[in-house]
Parts: structure tokens; C-alpha cells; sequence
């Protein structure tokens, strides 16, 4: 990807921009985003507007609402990219109780491993997740994976260790906060 040069004139045409449009631009994220990812949405349009800089139509109401299309866009793909990992999260939970409905005579420690390897699921960051899925279920190889997302396969191999990991810690029941006692009450010593 090349990127245009900097130059004062470019630089303060797009601060221009970014001053008078941030503010409405925040609301109108506000008003259809979580508050807390609102800025972000912003930020990532203004990056978008960065690398586009050229194509900003010339009048202000134009650049404006060409601006709040491309706001637009990235909050319809984080959507559909929530809308998704909610699905995977479904079909997991759906194939573990298919699997134990369709074993008819399933045991007990069967039942657990599988309500455990779900909570676990639920537990793991979506970035583990996903690593996870593409592995999988998707049965991706680590460079066809890594394309997907967009990273190198020596990349993906690490984020897909570090999420194995990840699900195994939750397995095994090891919590994040291990060095931490239940109870300090009794080990408090008085001088």
C-alpha cells in the first residue's frame, strides 16, 4: 500500500476537516455504537479519511456526509463482525448439546467436559477465539489463516498457541488471579 506524501498543505487540509466534522461525527457514532467503542469508530474513520484524502469531495456538506458514509460502513462491519462471533459462539454451544443428546447414554464426566469446554469458550478473548474457529472449524492452514486476518503465518501460529493456552488454563480451571488467597483475613500478622 503506498501512502501519500505529507505536506503542510495536505496536513492542514485534513485537520480542517477533522475539526469541524469530529464533534458531529462523534454523536452520530454515539447515538448507533456501545459509548465506549465510539471514539474508536472515529478514529478509524479519520484513518480511512487519512488515506483517502484525495478523494474528499470539494464542497464542505459533501466531504462532511462522505465522511459519515465511511463512519458508516466500518459500524456495519463491526456488527456484522459481533453478529458472527455471537454465531460461532451459538454453533458451539449447539454442537456440544447435539453431541450429548445424540449419545443417548451419556456420561456424566462427558456432560461436565462439555459444559466446561463451553464456559471456557465464553471465557477466551475474542481474538483467541477467533484463532481458535479458523483452526478449528474452519480447518484453515496457518497461511490461509493468517490471510483471512490479515497477519503473517508466523503470526497467526503464535496468537493460535497463545489461545490454545488460553482455553487450556480455562479448563483446567487455573485462575488469572492464582497468586492472590481467597481469604487474607487469618494471614494478617500484628506487629
Amino acid at each position: 500500500m503506498r501512502h501519500a506524501p505529507r505536506t503542510p498543505d495536505r496536513e492542514r487540509a485534513f485537520r480542517s476537516l477533522y475539526e469541524s466534522v469530529y464533534p458531529d461525527l462523534l454523536r452520530f457514532v454515539q447515538r448507533r455504537a456501545r459509548p465506549d467503542h465510539a471514539e474508536d469508530v472515529v478514529a478509524d474513520a479519520f484513518l480511512v479519511v487519512w488515506r483517502r484524502l484525495d478523494e474528499v469531495p470539494g464542497p464542505h456538506a459533501d466531504a462532511r456526509a462522505w465522511i459519515f458514509g465511511i463512519t458508516r460502513n466500518i459500524l456495519l462491519n463491526t456488527r456484522r463482525g459481533e453478529e458472527r462471533r455471537r454465531a460461532l459462539g451459538v454453533r458451539l454451544a449447539d454442537a456440544a448439546e447435539l453431541a450429548s443428546a445424540s449419545s443417548g447414554t451419556a456420561d456424566a464426566e462427558d456432560v461436565v467436559s462439555r459444559v466446561d469446554l463451553s464456559r471456557a469458550w465464553r471465557r477466551l478473548s475474542e481474538v483467541h477465539q477467533e484463532a481458535l474457529a479458523l483452526a478449528a472449524f474452519e480447518e484453515l492452514s496457518a497461511p490461509q489463516a493468517a490471510t483471512v486476518l490479515g497477519i503473517s503465518p508466523v503470526a497467526f501460529r503464535l496468537r493460535l498457541s497463545r489461545a490454545r493456552r488460553a482455553l487450556r488454563l480455562h479448563l483446567d480451571h487455573l485462575p488469572r488471579q492464582a497468586a492472590v488467597p481467597a481469604d487474607t483475613s487469618e494471614r494478617t500478622a500484628t506487629p
